[in-house]
């Protein structure tokens, strides 16, 4: 137990730190692009600049949602405040779409009346942003299937890189064909690939915040699960929802053979939620009653998802 604690404890800490480098650095990274798009007159590193400040936000929040999760329950908050870390991936896919509106509709404006701009310096000021950005997506990259929040920082700053790497790109040809029409271009591409990075983590996020079921758990699978711990009849009234990007929980009414004893009832439920947390289910309540018990036996098979 407490090697796994001093794991956890371990994990929390680079997560932690990951959150507050990635946090310092693409500010700075910001002040760069926001100092060189004004004198580039560059829409597309400002745009950037934009992004990646929305960026900057996300990840505080991340972390603010990530410490809450350390929070203890108490009487007024009986889960503690685990439920933020859903609410802010649902924020941030919120401030992306806002983000992604602004940077569209400039580089609209933009492309029709294309400005003179400084290729070089461009493509400089975007190459600090591959070295910054993927440098600290991989921090990131471990716990990105364990934390919503964690992917979501590890997704956008890896389309942060690849965004960066096309505006390199862009600025070289700018620089040598004097196609100023490929600065807004560019931009029209960043707001493209923050949608894409943004369509998963809003659709996940608001599934959570509306207590469905989470992407990785199917209920089905779970029932299959139960059913193969001996004793067990049948396990129905089953309600699965995410307490926080991290935790689930599972509510359910376990049907038992009729000679089960109290002993064995409480082995077979402990041998259930040991199987179902392999499953991702980290809480679980069971309402337990005999075959032989009045029930209804038409709802049995069916499952009510909240």
């Amino acid at each position: 137990m407490s090697h796994e604690h001093h794991h956890h404890t371990a994990a929390s800490f680079k997560m932690n730190t990951a959150f507050i480098v990635g946090i310092s650095l693409n500010f700075v990274f910001v002040l760069i692009e926001v100092i060189s798009g004004l004198i580039n007159h560059s829409l597309s590193l400002l745009s950037d600049a934009g992004h990646n400040l929305a960026d900057v936000g996300s990840l505080a929040l991340s972390l603010f949602a990530f410490k809450l999760l350390k929070v203890k329950s108490n009487d007024q908050f009986t889960y503690g405040y685990r439920k933020t870390s859903i609410l802010v991936a649902l924020f941030n896919s919120m401030i992306l779409l806002i983000s992604i509106g602004i940077i569209a509709y400039e580089a609209m404006q933009r492309l029709f009346n294309p400005q003179p701009v400084e290729g070089l310096s461009i493509a400089l000021v975007a190459g600090i942003g591959i070295v910054i950005n993927f440098t600290t997506a991989i921090m990131f990259f471990k716990g990105k299937e364990d934390d919503l929040n964690i992917k979501s920082a590890y997704l956008h700053l890896m389309s942060d890189a690849l965004v960066s790497l096309v505006i390199v790109i862009g600025g070289v040809t700018i620089y040598y064909l004097k196609w100023f029409w490929v600065d807004p271009l560019l931009g029209i591409l960043v707001a493209v690939v923050i949608l894409w990075s943004t369509y998963r983590l809003l659709k996940d996020s608001l599934r959570l915040s509306l207590d469905g079921v989470p992407a990785n758990i199917n209920i089905a699978d779970i029932k299959e699960t139960t059913l193969k711990v001996k004793g067990v009849v049948n396990l129905y009234h089953i309600h699965i929802w995410a307490m926080s990007t991290t935790e689930n929980a599972l509510t359910a009414q376990l049907v038992l053979s009729p000679d089960i004893t109290i002993n064995e009832e409480q082995k077979i439920k402990s041998e259930i939620k040991h199987a179902l947390e392999r499953k991702n289910i980290h809480h679980v309540t069971l309402e337990t009653q005999r075959e032989n018990d009045t029930y209804e036996t038409n709802n049995c098979d069916n499952f009510t998802i909240n």
